[in-house]
């Protein structure tokens, strides 16, 4: 499984203007649904809020993966943003977070979103790959960091 299968260009966000978990996940909802005509981004961002009080999704390393299933979407896509300054996110390692990846599953999927949530895993772990996404100077260019590590599977 590769990441640009489920991450488009638009659906990367350089800058976020959020400060706080909630203010996150109601951007990268926002976010989801200009880029996905038919998602309400209220209705997702409570399905994420409700994930992150069974225990938050921040991994550490600076690296947060919200996920949840939707019925409007017909396939598993994602969202990609930024915190430069980082946020608190709630992270096992108490450390700020500054890469945040949502994942968004059709609800009558099963397994797509297990998939794809240890492929992301996997390449946060790599502090290069992470460093690099941090670096660029722009959502076209995180684009490409991710397209460019993909191709090295």
């Amino acid at each position: 499984m590769r990441v640009v299968d489920f991450l488009q260009p638009e659906a990367v966000v350089a800058n976020l203007g959020a400060t706080t978990k909630p203010a996150v996940l109601a951007e990268l909802s926002d976010r989801l649904a200009h880029v996905m005509p038919g998602v309400d981004a209220p209705t997702l961002r409570r399905i994420l809020e409700e994930r992150e009080l069974l225990a938050s999704t921040a991994i550490g390393d600076g690296i947060a993966i919200p996920h949840g299933k939707l019925d409007s979407v017909g396939h598993l896509v994602g969202v990609l943003g930024r915190a430069v300054k980082g946020i608190e996110f709630e992270s096992i390692d108490g450390k700020p977070t500054h890469l945040v990846f949502m994942l968004v599953a059709p609800a009558s999927s099963t397994g797509v979103h297990l998939k794809a949530l240890a492929r992301l895993s996997r390449l946060f772990r790599d502090p290069e790959f992470r460093q690099r996404l941090l670096a660029a100077p722009d959502s076209e260019a995180m684009y490409r960091v991710i397209a460019e590590e993909d191709a090295k599977y």
